[in-house]
């Protein structure tokens, strides 16, 4: 399993930043190496799970969706990766972090353009998970340079 990126993988993971769609031949060329081995290599890069290739959403351009983070303190700090893991599980979170400060986690939670998906998340969501002692939310009303992978939640209601 791969640690760390070489320098070949930085050139390609930033190709792939640059422009998601490019071809392994375009990759290649502007790497100096062949497209099987642009294709080798993206396929160990995802195997070891350092690289993800998906589309990403500008929320402020795709409407019907509402991000908010959302700051919680949980009750014992010996469970923090547990929680982690149950918070990083449910199906409207983006992602969500332990972080130093004020709040133990931070969650970023994509909901529909409803209050009532924000609303069933703290109420339902974290309850079931419970060990959250508080919560405290930020609807992002404006953002820039903000692209988004939609969790499951999202593009669930997408299919129906």
């Amino acid at each position: 399993m791969k640690k760390t990126l070489d320098t070949q993988d930085k050139k390609l993971v930033a190709a792939l930043t640059q422009d998601g769609q490019l071809s392994p031949c375009k990759i290649g060329t502007g790497m100096g190496v062949t497209a099987p081995t642009v294709r080798s290599r993206l396929k160990n890069l995802i195997a070891a799970g350092a690289l993800k290739v998906a589309g990403l959403v500008n929320p402020m351009a795709a409407k019907g969706l509402t991000v908010a983070m959302v700051g919680l303190t949980i009750h014992s700090h010996e469970q923090l990766d547990e929680k982690l893991d149950q918070i990083g599980a449910l199906p409207r979170v983006n992602w969500c972090a332990v972080v130093t400060g004020r709040y133990d986690i931070i969650v970023e939670i994509i909901c529909m353009d409803e209050m009532s998906d924000l609303y069933n998340f703290l109420d339902q969501d974290l309850s079931k998970i419970g060990g959250v002692n508080s919560s405290e939310s930020f609807v992002v009303m404006k953002s820039r340079r903000k692209w988004l992978l939609l969790p499951d939640a999202v593009t669930d209601r997408f299919d129906a």
